[in-house]
């Protein structure tokens, strides 16, 4: 069975959440509950890492709050542009290294991959509570690790995430309103190979 939605059809049983799930620019503004936003961190909590080590860390902030603004500025102008009008803005930031105990951080391979499945799980969230999250590379990364104290030898920003109520595209700078539609993928066929890589 096949499901469609969003103008996507998939080619295999899924369920439909991954069709309905996509990243909007545009969003109505208003203020997120903290209920609802902290259900999206605990999600993302439950996401799988090596070894249970759990290297994500999530920064937040809140538009119109004071933390705000030191994140916003970290964004490109392009991304600017349309988050100026999300709930919230969060950085998804992961650990280099392995930390036990009585023993020296090691570096730990899977950092970004964990982080990675966090935030999906974060995404997923909120388009189940009629949300949505959207990521995205476009910040100086600089800027963001003094922005947010983050050391940069210990950990890696990721990215950054706009998180709001979806609305009409009618909101965003004309630039931008084209673009507004859930995008398509790539077939399975072009990225799963059995037993040996094909280019």
């Amino acid at each position: 069975m096949t499901h469609s939605a969003n103008g996507r059809t998939a080619d295999h049983d899924i369920d439909p959440i991954f069709l309905h799930r996509w990243s909007p620019r545009a969003f109505t503004g208003e203020d997120m509950p903290d209920a609802v936003l902290m259900s999206l961190f605990e999600a993302a909590r439950w996401a799988p890492s090596a070894s249970n080590i759990q290297p994500w860390r999530f920064v937040y902030a809140r538009r119109g709050t004071p933390q705000w603004a030191p994140l916003f500025d970290a964004l490109m102008d392009m991304n600017q542009a349309w988050v100026a009008r999300a709930s919230v803005l969060a950085y998804v930031i992961s650990d280099r290294f392995r930390r036990k105990p009585g023993a020296e951080p090691a570096p730990n391979r899977s950092h970004s991959f964990d982080a990675g499945a966090a935030w999906a799980y974060l995404a997923l969230q909120a388009q189940h509570l009629g949300w949505a999250a959207h990521g995205m590379g476009g910040f100086f990364p600089e800027k963001a690790h003094e922005a947010m104290g983050v050391p940069e030898a210990d950990y890696r920003i990721e990215a950054a995430i706009a998180i709001g109520r979806p609305t009409d595209a009618g909101v965003l700078p004309e630039s931008y309103r084209a673009r507004e539609v859930p995008s398509g993928r790539g077939p399975v066929v072009s990225f799963v190979f059995e037993g040996r890589y094909r280019s």
